[in-house]
């Protein structure tokens, strides 16, 4: 099938500007092909928790070497990690899994910048997208928690995507963490305050989508919290 996408791929850049533009049907058999190489390669993984995070943050910065931590220890606990496949928390999370013998996955997206995948991807668990939607599509359907690092306007993206699925039942609950209280405590104090109490613009409640947390012990002890009471599900 990776064979078949590539071909889909490599037809689709052949054609000029103007054909896709006036012919936005063709872009639906990429797209396709994208989704069909992400289930199949994806769907026998096993249980993996997403790890996110901003992808300039350094190896010397204290947040690259807590997802690192945090990666480590839920391989401990039998999870594989997921990223976004590049540089910075990406990176380390992908570091920690394969320090700690677990299936290490990364999602990796073409970017005029040209990301490439991290070194500590497993080989046959580098996959590559074109489109957002899709590798999105992917990280909340084969990862069975959400761990978010301090990051810029695409964790954010991630990070609020996958509240709006679990707040709108389109998605099973799974849990939500997010790392760094001195990072995150001012958003949580709007969304709060502002969001919530002042405008009413959310239910009392949905900030108990998400949980924050310091450590990587904790980080790790609220996945084990959460599927104590609940199967690995609706995956596994």
């Amino acid at each position: 099938m990776s064979e078949e996408r590539d071909r889909v791929k490599e037809a689709f850049k052949q054609k000029t500007w103007n054909e896709i533009r006036t012919n936005d049907s063709w872009a639906v058999f990429k797209i396709m092909s994208e989704f069909v190489d992400g289930y199949e390669r994806l769907g026998k993984i096993g249980p993996c928790v997403s790890i996110f995070g901003s992808a300039r943050t350094k190896p010397d910065n204290k947040y690259y070497k807590l997802a690192e931590e945090i990666a480590y220890k839920l391989t401990q606990n039998d999870y594989g990690v997921i990223t976004g496949g590049g540089p910075g928390i990406m990176e380390a999370g992908n570091k920690g899994a394969k320090k700690g013998g677990g299936i290490s996955v990364g999602l990796n997206i073409e970017l005029p910048f040209e990301q490439k995948g991290n070194p500590y991807i497993d080989s046959d668990k580098l996959i590559n997208f074109d489109y957002f939607f899709v590798r999105k599509v992917m990280f909340v359907k084969y990862a069975q928690g959400f761990i978010v690092l301090p990051g810029g306007f695409g964790t954010l993206d991630e990070l609020f995507e996958a509240i709006t699925l679990v707040q709108t039942g389109k998605t099973g609950r799974f849990p939500i963490i997010l790392v760094g209280k001195e990072f995150w405590s001012g958003l949580l104090e709007w969304i709060k305050k502002v969001v919530e109490e002042k405008h009413h613009n959310i239910s009392p409640g949905d900030m108990d989508l998400m949980v924050l947390v310091d450590t990587a012990d904790e980080a790790v002890e609220e996945i084990n919290k959460f599927y104590n009471k609940h199967m690995l599900s609706p995956n596994f």
